[in-house]
Formats: structure tokens, C-alpha cells, sequence
């Protein structure tokens, strides 16, 4: 059975607040959280809804940061409707809410966009204050872990060895070249041990000029369903897919995506049908040791290949998106 991790990057914006559009935690979290569009909100409550309907779990990578500016109110009123709806809190980090705040948990001053522009002692300690964070609102001591941004290094993983959080999931081989600053290459596909902690990576197709990374807005509901038959047949630990809290909208106009929405909708029914597959998450035991067993010969490790009119298909659907919604 091939678990699929629906994960969410669940956070507010920094960048409302820093541009003065939204400077209240109620404001940015109906945009960012609750995700309110006048045809009903397509947030976080919406997509639990959706997800129990069919029985279906994700793993929610809730950033604390901005506790630091609004207070750890702020982080408890997105963990507790996770777990009242069952489904499991994980950790996140945006580093950018530093430059936003009058205190920091590390040195006055230090500021940057990614965990990898700071240092692995000043890493540990970023990543340990938000855990405690994600405590205080409820949720149990975290064992997974994803940057902002994918913002992560090496040392990330160092840290989070020394804080005792086993996964990483910050890696995708898709973006190599981007923000992430792991030291692995495109052909990591599964899961590695890497500085004293376990890397998840984010699923990856093949695509026009190498690969595409899974997640919702990145791939049409065709290449989402054979990327998985394609995992499962290859025997993949698992699946990793990538949504936000706020991708169901265009959160600049308020307005819900309905390509979009109709898409999260179209995958929760087609999962709950698909046999030899289920949802899982990290807080799950069988799922963890399927993602702490050995890595795969890289023969079981190839992507999807590419398929030139799954391809074209999606880019119209996004053209179509971004014209009427984007």
C-alpha cells in the first residue's frame, strides 16, 4: 500500500504585513488561513472538511513564527482546528518574520530570507523555539520538519538531528538551484539519511527540461494520478505531494481558483477510490519506518517519465486558471 502525503505549508504572510497591506492576525489569517472568498471559504477548514468526508488524512507544517509578532495566540488558533479534525501538525519555518519582530530568539539583528542564511547553532535555535511554540498550542513535539521556502541546508539537518526531529522533508529534487541548499542532487528521489536525519524528498515528475516538483498548482489531476500509479508500481516508500494552506485562492484578489478548487476536490474522491493506495502522515508509525527503510537501487527510483500531452494539457488548464482567476 503506497502512503500519500498530502502535505500543507500552513503559515500567514509576512509579506502582507511588511508592505502594510494586512498588519492584523485577523486580517491575514482570513486571507492566508481561513482563506475567505465571497463564493465560502477554500482554507484549511474547507480542505479538512473535504478530507473527512473521504477519510482521508494530511500532514499540516504549521510555522510559529509569527508568534513573535502577533503571540502565540496566533499559532494556537491554526493547531487546534488541526487536531480537532484529526489530522497531524508538523513543523515549518519562515525565517522572514524576524525582520518583522521587536524580539528574536536569536541575536538582535540577525535576519534573513532562509534557515540557510544562518548559522547551524543559530538554526538549532530558530527550530527549537518554534517546536516549543507548536507545543504550547497544543500539538505533540514535532518529528518532521519543512524550511519556508525550502529555504534549508545542510546544517538545517544537522540541527534538527541535534533537536531530536527524524524527517526532513525540504527537499526537492525538481528545484535543485532554488532556495534549498541541500547538499543531494536531482537523482534523490527517495528517501536518504543525510546529516544524522532522514530526507523525505517532494515527488517529482519528468517534464520539459528535467522535472516538475508535486504539488497542487504544479500539476494537472492527470499527472498527479500516474505519477502515484507510477510510485506504487515502482514500490516508492512513499508519495510526497505539496499544497499550501491558501492555494485553493488567488489571495491578491480574494477570489477562490475553482481550477484549482475543483482539482483538490477531483484528487480527495479519486484517492479514496484508488486501490493500493491511502493517506498517510508522519505522525503514523507504519509510515515512518516505510520512509526509515533502506533506499531503493536508483533503477526503482526513476520519475515519470515525461509525457508530452498530459503536458500540454496542463499548461492550457493553467493558462485558463491564470487568465480567469490568476
Amino acid at each position: 500500500m503506497l502512503p500519500v502525503l498530502i502535505t500543507v505549508d500552513t503559515e500567514y504572510a509576512s509579506g502582507y504585513l511588511a508592505s502594510g497591506a494586512m498588519t492584523s492576525c485577523a486580517e491575514n489569517f482570513a486571507r492566508c488561513l481561513s482563506c475567505e472568498t465571497q463564493s465560502g471559504p477554500v482554507g484549511i477548514e474547507y480542505q479538512m472538511g473535504l478530507l473527512n468526508r473521504f477519510n482521508l488524512r494530511a500532514t499540516f507544517f504549521v510555522d510559529p513564527m509569527p508568534a513573535l509578532v502577533w503571540g502565540d495566540e496566533a499559532v494556537t488558533r491554526i493547531v487546534e482546528p488541526i487536531l480537532s479534525h484529526g489530522h497531524d501538525v508538523q513543523l515549518h519555518l519562515h525565517t522572514e518574520w524576524l525582520a518583522l519582530a521587536e524580539r528574536s530568539p536569536i541575536a538582535a539583528g540577525r535576519t534573513g530570507r532562509n534557515l540557510s542564511d544562518f548559522t547551524c547553532d543559530e538554526q538549532e535555535t530558530l527550530i527549537g523555539w518554534a517546536a516549543e511554540r507548536l507545543v504550547a498550542a497544543g500539538a505533540p513535539y514535532p518529528v518532521a520538519f519543512r524550511a519556508g521556502n525550502y529555504g534549508a541546508n545542510d546544517d538545517t539537518l544537522r540541527a534538527l538531528a541535534r533537536l531530536g526531529i527524524g524527517f526532513d522533508t525540504s527537499f526537492a529534487p525538481a528545484l535543485v538551484g532554488g532556495d534549498c541548499r541541500i547538499g543531494l542532487t536531482r537523482d534523490d528521489l527517495l528517501p536518504v539519511s543525510w546529516m544524522g536525519t532522514r530526507e523525505v524528498p517532494i515527488a517529482a515528475i519528468g517534464a520539459r527540461g528535467g522535472l516538475r516538483h508535486a504539488q497542487l498548482t504544479a500539476l494537472s489531476l492527470g499527472e498527479i494520478k500516474a505519477a502515484v500509479r507510477h510510485a506504487r508500481a515502482g514500490d516508492w516508500p512513499a508519495f510526497v505531494l505539496v499544497s499550501h494552506s491558501f492555494e485553493l485562492m488567488n489571495r491578491d484578489r480574494g477570489v477562490a481558483n475553482k481550477v484549482v478548487k475543483r482539482r483538490y476536490e477531483a484528487l480527495c474522491a479519486w484517492l479514496a477510490s484508488e486501490p493500493g493506495v491511502s493517506t498517510g502522515t508522519f505522525a503514523d508509525a507504519a509510515v515512518r519506518a516505510r520512509l526509515e527503510a533502506p533506499r531503493r537501487p536508483l533503477g526503482r527510483t526513476m520519475p515519470l517519465p515525461r509525457h508530452r500531452l498530459r503536458e500540454a494539457l496542463r499548461m492550457g488548464e493553467q493558462a485558463l486558471a491564470n487568465a480567469v482567476y490568476g
